[in-house]
């Protein structure tokens, strides 16, 4: 069994940013996402570490939040937080449908 650090990383990411969105700001909107989005990746990284082919869970929330935080950078220009967290949520995409391919 190969533990899936970088699924287990990017969850961590996640639930940084909605802490950090949550004590910079008082959204309690972000914290609740990234608990959420957090938790949900976790648990996805946590199947690809015991089946690398169980993908569902991760890809997921990782695309649901690369549309979302797509559309925000979009709308606003600005990097930080939604278009690091787009880009980081797209490589999750690709590396998860990578796996599926391997």
């Amino acid at each position: 069994m190969a533990v899936d650090w970088i699924g287990f990383g990017y969850a961590a990411a996640i639930l940084f940013g909605g802490y950090m969105g949550y004590k910079r700001k008082g959204s309690v909107m972000s914290l609740m996402a990234g608990l959420v989005f957090g938790l949900l990746s976790a648990y996805g990284a946590f199947n690809v570490s015991y089946d690398p082919r169980d993908i569902k869970v991760s890809l997921i929330a990782s695309g649901v939040l690369s549309v979302v935080m797509g559309m925000r950078y979009n709308k606003s220009g600005k990097l930080m937080p939604a278009g690091i967290m787009a880009g980081l949520s797209l490589l999750m995409v690709f590396r998860l449908l990578l796996l599926l391919v391997v």
